[in-house]
């Protein structure tokens, strides 16, 4: 474990308990400064390998995660990694899937499911969460995080 990212790096979402996580394409080059320790990509084929320990979970652009469970396993350990770890949610672009991602990751958080998409949008990319089956797939997320 190395450490955290620095809160103004390019792509750094703070999340309401502090944890930091970095959302990007991988369509664009590697961000300046140190790798992630640990990524979940969300592509519709597998990736290529990458240095640092990364999960893969099959999700087609514009489209919605293949295996639900997968992701929610893959998002809540991104989450518990957050809190020491250089964390990132990636995808193609950088902004559908990894902006679902994230608003997922803020419901878990403590964002209320209602407010997540716009805490992701103000905090991140206002291009974040690209269709409304997306906005809809936070919402019941989080709707089924609760205790």
């Amino acid at each position: 474990m190395s450490g955290t990212w620095e809160p103004a790096a390019a792509g750094v979402l703070r999340l309401p308990s502090g944890r930091l996580v970095r959302g990007r394409g991988l369509r664009n080059a590697l961000p300046e400064g140190p790798p992630p320790d640990f990524a979940v990509h969300l592509l519709g084929r597998r990736p290529p390998p990458v240095e640092w320990e990364a999960r893969w979970v099959h999700w087609p652009d514009f489209r919605l995660p293949s295996d639900r469970t997968a992701f929610a396993q893959a998002l809540a350990e991104l989450w518990r990694r957050a809190e020491d770890e250089r964390v990132e949610i990636a995808c193609g672009g950088g902004f559908g899937r990894t902006g679902t991602a994230l608003a997922c990751l803020a419901a878990l958080d403590g964002v209320p499911g209602d407010e997540a998409v716009g805490y992701v949008r103000a905090h991140y990319s206002r291009r974040a969460v690209e269709t409304p089956w997306q906005r809809r797939f936070v919402t019941a997320f989080a709707r089924s995080r609760r205790p």
